[in-house]
């Protein structure tokens, strides 16, 4: 008798989920508002489905802050953060990390022991900041760089007008400490603030005559915009990871397996054609999501 009771004991707790006695798999994901990371996020959603995950969509929630607070206090369960964002605007450091795996071993091992969040396997690609021009504008006017672009500014102050949103002007690694690295500022007058979704439209439109951009940014190729030679390095690295408070790391700790495959294959030729999917095509996030998981061979079809 006691046999057959042993064996019925083994059959219920193999029929367990490996996450808790009788627990489902639930996990919330957020991201900030702007179209790479709402991509992000949603390929975060889909692949989590594909491993038995219950998903709550919390996309879209705002910005860098508002995204971390969310996440600290429980609101969210994971989102990707860029390395270079968590380096200066989170963790407050003065000085921009340039090498990608020094960036994100830092922000990883700092982000643990002073906050208990845990910064899973980052993609390969480099979201860095940059600032660009309209083709036959940066020729006409002769700036390849942003030493150029400092140049010209100095000689025509009012020439010349900057597009940008609220957050890359407030940012340690943003519009002010930039004009400090490269001696240029441009008049108060010149300066447009704007969300970031309309940042390129508005460089399109003329309305503008630089404006601040994402590099991977599918627009920038689709409207014959050019970057701007970062010459003297000042802009960090910015490879996103997905970032999750410590205690769910450790109740699930097969995201790191699933991360790690999406980060192997998620490059930034991928990254860029996914935004051009939904910014230029108008393509829905879910939708560029799932078919390049199903192309990658991440999720079924």
């Amino acid at each position: 008798m006691r046999k057959w009771i042993w064996i019925f004991m083994t059959v219920c707790l193999l029929a367990l989920p490996l996450n808790g006695f009788g627990a489902d798999k639930e996990i919330t994901v957020g991201s900030k508002e702007f179209t790479e990371q709402r991509i992000l996020g949603q390929l975060m959603i889909a692949l989590l489905q594909e491993h038995g995950f219950d998903t709550d969509d919390r996309t879209g929630l705002g910005g860098t802050m508002v995204a971390r607070t969310a996440l600290t206090t429980g609101q969210i369960d994971v989102y990707m953060e860029y390395t270079g964002t968590g380096l200066l605007t989170i963790l407050k450091h003065d000085e921009p990390i340039t090498d990608p795996i020094e960036c994100y071993d830092t922000v990883k091992a700092e982000d643990m022991k002073k906050n208990d969040i845990v910064w899973l396997p980052m993609m390969s690609f480099n979201n860095t900041y940059t600032l660009m021009m309209r083709e036959e504008d940066a020729k006409e006017k002769g700036i390849e760089s942003l030493s150029d672009l400092a140049k010209y500014v100095q000689e025509n102050p009012q020439e010349i007008s900057f597009g940008l949103n609220a957050e890359f002007y407030a940012r340690p690694d943003g519009y002010r400490p930039l004009q400090k690295a490269y001696d240029f500022r441009f008049p108060t007058n010149k300066i447009r603030k704007m969300d970031s979704g309309l940042v390129y439209k508005a460089l399109q439109d003329k309305e503008v005559d630089v404006s601040m951009g994402f590099a991977t940014d599918g627009r920038i190729e689709a409207f014959k915009f050019v970057t701007l030679v970062d010459d003297k390095n000042f802009f960090p690295v910015y490879n996103p990871a997905p970032t999750v408070r410590k205690e769910t790391a450790d109740k699930y700790i097969e995201l790191q397996q699933i991360f790690a495959a999406l980060g192997a294959k998620l490059n930034t030729e991928a990254m860029t054609k996914l935004n051009y999917a939904v910014d230029i095509e108008h393509k829905r996030a879910s939708e560029v999501a799932k078919e390049w998981l199903k192309s990658a061979g991440l999720i079924s079809g």
